[in-house]
């Protein structure tokens, strides 16, 4: 079975080859990065060969969802190297500047039996925690032999996915069976996951991490902003402001048509345009001239002055979350073209309005939260999406108890963290404290 899975992985990667050639020479990505891919992490990085904790974040709002808990791990085994991976370049660039606490960032290994042991050679993990829908069975499989624990947390199983997985239930039965624990974010995530073939008393409701990792504000905080990043954005009190997070191609357009009409009324009003990915951050400002508008790059803003462009692009990475304490409505993309959305509980932790689209199932429990208590918007079309926009922004009253809702929500489902780790600490027991004797005279 592993050998077929090896094989087909290994198509896999020879079939993406041209792509990944493609992705290398034209936007430098994986180059730099294949080598730790392969295994070949260096000396420097566990020099004595010190015990460790391993935590996989795959991307961006896994390294988000992860901070909290890295905290915790970091506090409570300070014996423990503390050793984090992604998988994409965003994801490692955001570890590298957002997660201080750890020992080493690096790239996570493919997926290939001697790939992986190399690895482990060098990391030398008492524990591996693998963040959200992160199951690879030779990562597992050569972990349970070498006496490692294992867990997956703030687990998730997409409705999308779930049927591609009961597809491979025999293989899937075998690589879960390899996993000591299994945290997830809610019954229903927790149901799938049994179905697929885990064992249920190894599966617990935990909770999503993602309630924790956002940064909880003070209630003075908009009045004596300390973020870096707010003091590009001194706006005038009142100015209208539409921030569209974590858009897709094909979702600038419709906001920005919607924008045309909110400026005809309010022609104060500022657009806060985050492009998901940094390589369409010029698309996105071509896009954004191509439509009338004066247009300006983050990067570009002088620093304690308000932005006198009507749109501005947040040509930056790690920065949104701050932003969107600056809207009067938040429109979270991804979620407007078949991309799963992403998260809505950045700007609902600051108490504003969330629209999002009709494409949430990597967030599917969250937005199904919010919807069923009134704290967020939900579009299905462009049309929709402009509506709503305009209705929201000529509304204080709606977007107030909409963003009431929104961070209630927040504030009453904190506590996931704990949970998890009360979980690791089952697996991985913190080494007793051994007190120096002291005579007593």
């Amino acid at each position: 079975m592993y050998v077929i899975y090896s094989g087909l992985l290994a198509l896999a990667l020879l079939v993406g080859s041209p792509w990944f050639l493609y992705q290398g020479l034209r936007r430098r990505k994986y180059f730099g990065s294949l080598r730790q891919r392969l295994g070949a992490l260096p000396v420097s990085f566990n020099l004595d060969g010190e015990p460790s904790i391993w935590v996989h974040a795959v991307s961006v709002g896994e390294v988000l969802a992860a901070r909290p808990l890295v905290d915790e791990l970091r506090a409570r085994y300070p014996g423990f190297r503390l050793l984090v991976s992604t998988t994409t370049v965003a994801g490692q660039q955001l570890a590298r500047r957002q997660l201080p606490q750890a020992d080493a960032v690096f790239y996570f290994p493919i997926d290939f039996a001697w790939v992986v042991r190399r690895v482990l050679d060098r990391v030398k993990p008492r524990l591996l925690v693998l963040l959200e829908g992160e199951i690879w069975p030779h990562v597992l499989r050569e972990c349970r032999r070498r006496g490692v624990r294992t867990a997956i947390v703030n687990g998730r199983v997409s409705a999308r996915s779930f049927p591609r997985y009961r597809l491979l239930a025999p293989l899937m039965r075998h690589v879960l069976a390899d996993v000591d624990a299994i945290c997830m974010q809610s019954d229903e995530g927790a149901r799938r996951v049994r179905l697929m073939g885990a064992d249920p008393a190894r599966v617990t409701v935990t909770g999503s991490l993602k309630f924790d990792a956002v940064h909880v504000p003070a209630p003075s905080a908009h009045l004596r902003p300390r973020e870096r990043i707010l003091r590009f954005f001194r706006l005038t009190a009142g100015r209208p402001v539409v921030v569209a997070g974590s858009t897709m191609r094909g979702e600038e357009r419709p906001v920005l048509q919607a924008f045309r009409r909110i400026k005809a009324t309010q022609p104060q009003a500022l657009l806060v345009l985050a492009p998901r990915h940094a390589d369409r951050f010029t698309e996105v400002m071509h896009i954004a001239r191509g439509e009338g508008f004066a247009t300006a790059r983050r990067t570009e803003l002088a620093i304690d002055a308000e932005p006198r462009a009507d749109v501005v692009v947040l040509d930056s990475i790690g920065e949104l979350a701050q932003v969107y304490q600056l809207a009067t409505v938040a429109f979270v993309g991804g979620s407007l073209v078949s991309t799963g959305g992403h998260n809505i509980l950045e700007p609902a932790v600051y108490g504003r309005p969330v629209v999002f689209g009709p494409s949430m199932t990597n967030f599917a429990e969250i937005a199904e939260m919010f919807l069923a208590n009134g704290a967020a918007v939900q579009v299905h079309s462009e049309h929709e999406l402009e509506e709503t926009l305009i209705a929201l922004m000529s509304d204080p009253v709606r977007r107030a108890g909409i963003g009431a809702a929104a961070r209630a929500l927040v504030d009453a489902n904190r506590g996931a963290t704990e949970r998890t780790l009360d979980i690791l600490l089952r697996l991985l027991p913190r080494p007793a404290v051994v007190r120096p004797f002291r005579r007593v005279h």
